[in-house]
């Protein structure tokens, strides 16, 4: 009898020793939950205390915005950091989805309109190499778009005689019908003056800078004179030093021997570089622009 007892109080114990782990499991969750509440629910003016006397330890002065006068170690201090009503703290949610909706639509203004200036400099693009197709095919002029502008290349040969000036009766023509396609365009236009690296030493032009800027000058004489405003217009001599190729050889020269035709994005400044030096005092270049005096034989080489 004895022993049937003592053989069901151990399979009662067996039966039972499931519960331990059990419980012990359940404790653990219970306290996990209560670290993750405690955690979660952060005091704002406990926290700020201690972010400020950290900064005070390690940087050897107090925080911007900390009350005057209070101690480093003070991390509960309620006079010196107030904790702020949890109405001001807190953003309401409909200002966060309204800021994120303003932010949305202002982010698609700008693509729209960055998309419609794109589209505007192609067609630009397209117009200008249309009516220039002719000199475009002969290598003469070149149209390409550069970021945000568009720049038609000229080479000298079709514009100026050697070491001058004055625009062949052929080249008014080619800017005035580029001045055509440009007149109905809000842009403005920057006319730059290039040669190449051969010195030149005259009366008129006592050197590259006074010959680049007063061949992009007659390059904007016709221009304005085609019924652009002026107020759009500026003009920039380079001298030789903005070069395409080497002038170590003729070929070289040629291509640097030039007039560049910026057209710019409408409404912005001119973000040309430092203009050249002015050229030399002479007669204002009406639309036909006055000859140049004769250069002496001993000026040597020409750009």
């Amino acid at each position: 009898m004895g022993r049937k007892r003592k053989r069901l109080i151990d399979e009662e114990t067996r039966h039972a020793a499931w519960a331990i782990p059990y419980g012990d499991l359940v404790t653990l969750l219970f306290a996990f939950f209560v670290v993750l509440y405690a955690v979660s629910s952060v005091n704002e003016g406990k926290y700020r205390a201690l972010s400020n006397t950290l900064f005070t330890e390690f940087n050897g002065q107090k925080p911007p915005g900390s009350a005057p006068g209070s101690a480093p170690g003070a991390l509960l201090s309620a006079h010196a950091f107030p904790i702020p009503a949890a109405s001001s703290s807190a953003p309401d949610s409909h200002e966060i989805f309204a800021d994120t909706a303003t932010v949305t639509r202002k982010q698609a203004e700008e693509i729209a309109r960055s998309q419609a200036e794109s589209q505007a400099l192609d067609k630009v693009a397209d117009d200008v190499s249309t009516a220039m197709s002719d000199l475009i095919k002969s290598d003469l002029v070149v149209v390409r778009r550069k970021g945000t502008t568009i720049e038609v290349e000229i080479r000298t040969d079709i514009l100026f005689p050697s070491g001058s000036a004055t625009l062949s009766p052929s080249a008014v023509g080619v800017i005035r019908k580029l001045s055509q396609t440009l007149a109905s365009l809000p842009n403005p236009v920057r006319v730059e003056g290039h040669t190449d690296s051969q010195p030149i030493e005259t009366t008129t032009f006592p050197s590259n800078w006074e010959l680049s800027s007063a061949r992009a000058a007659s390059v904007v004489h016709v221009i304005a004179n085609s019924g652009i405003d002026p107020s759009r217009l500026s003009v920039i001599g380079r001298a030789q030093y903005s070069p395409l190729q080497s002038n170590a050889t003729a070929a070289g020269r040629n291509a640097n021997r030039r007039v560049l035709i910026a057209i710019l994005p409408p409404g912005n400044p001119d973000p040309g570089a430092t203009s050249a030096p002015p050229a030399q005092p002479g007669p204002a270049a009406p639309a036909t622009v006055p000859a140049i005096p004769a250069i002496p034989a001993t000026a040597g080489a020409l750009p």
